[in-house]
């Protein structure tokens, strides 16, 4: 058996159209979706990473607010911007890109965004509302992750799936995602992290193994049950001579090796990644539904 692939570009892509036409919807009735960016410093990787949000904010029809401070910002300052875009009825999410400058507590940014504009999820009160089952917006890589198993046709109902890894990012969220009682949910979760015993024990009895521990090879071929769903969210960086950059990316599943034995997987790249940017311009699209005027 060799595992079918899972395509995130390609059902990245098909969401994207879906909400272009949600877009275009919107603005019949006087409304674009807002999203605001705001990068504090010149991190390469958060600059790449903001780049490609703005790029898939124009592809959809979003308006993109691009807020760009120098490293040295004061806390103050960044809260009093926060609280401006919280204001901005232009503006539907806000999104704080990560890591900030050690002179700023993440926490107390993340607590002073607007929960009704917090289109990562990661408010508490998202995060609250997502743990009891109410209307949250979702993180998205973990409902990036849904997406790819509804769209592939899995079956999540009754299902045993492991999750290993405990991040407030991914580990967490996904389970507790996976457990609630909705079409989206209904499976039985076991999460697994450094401390769990007999790591591979937990995992064969997986029909849905969601690896996101990042660290390579985590997930080796022994471990996987023949036919089961491997999703890898991992992306590690391991050196290679052969690149010109001199590494080259990995997830944390042994791809080579287990594609022989899953049913359906994941790659990396190619897999996950595409579908959190997408799960972003979702949240934010879904913030303008909420505040547009009702279609008479």
């Amino acid at each position: 058996m060799t595992a079918k692939i899972i395509d995130g570009k390609q059902i990245a892509a098909q969401m994207r159209e879906e909400l272009k036409q949600k877009v275009a919807a919107l603005k019949t009735k006087g409304v674009t979706p807002g999203l605001a960016v705001v990068l504090v410093g010149d991190d390469p990787a958060s600059k790449s990473y903001v780049t490609a949000k703005e790029k898939a904010c124009e592809e959809i029809g979003i308006f993109s607010s691009d807020n760009r401070l120098p490293a040295s910002t004061s806390q103050t300052d960044l809260l009093a911007l926060i609280e401006k875009l919280n204001k901005d009825p232009n503006i539907h999410g806000i999104l704080v890109q990560l890591p900030l400058p050690k002179q700023i507590n993440e926490d107390t940014v993340l607590l002073a965004i607007d929960p009704k504009k917090d289109v990562d999820g990661f408010h508490p009160i998202n995060v609250g509302r997502m743990v009891v089952g109410q209307s949250a917006y979702l993180p998205c890589t973990p409902h990036g992750v849904i997406q790819l198993l509804l769209r592939s046709g899995v079956k999540l109902d009754g299902a045993e799936v492991v999750v290993v890894g405990r991040s407030n990012i991914v580990g967490k969220p996904v389970a507790n995602m996976l457990i609630q009682k909705s079409p989206t949910g209904n499976a039985t979760v076991t999460i697994c992290h450094t401390r769990t015993k007999n790591l591979a024990e937990h995992v064969r009895r997986a029909d849905i193994i969601i690896a996101a521990a990042g660290r390579p090879n985590t997930i080796t071929v022994d471990m996987v049950k023949p036919g089961a769903v491997v999703i890898d969210v991992g992306v590690n960086r391991v050196d290679d001579a052969t690149k010109k950059s001199g590494f080259r990316l990995v997830g944390d599943v042994d791809f080579e090796a287990v594609k022989e034995k899953a049913s359906l997987i994941t790659p990396v790249p190619g897999g996950v990644g595409p579908m959190t940017i997408t799960m972003l311009l979702y949240n934010t699209v879904l913030s303008a539904e909420k505040t547009s005027p009702p279609i008479t």
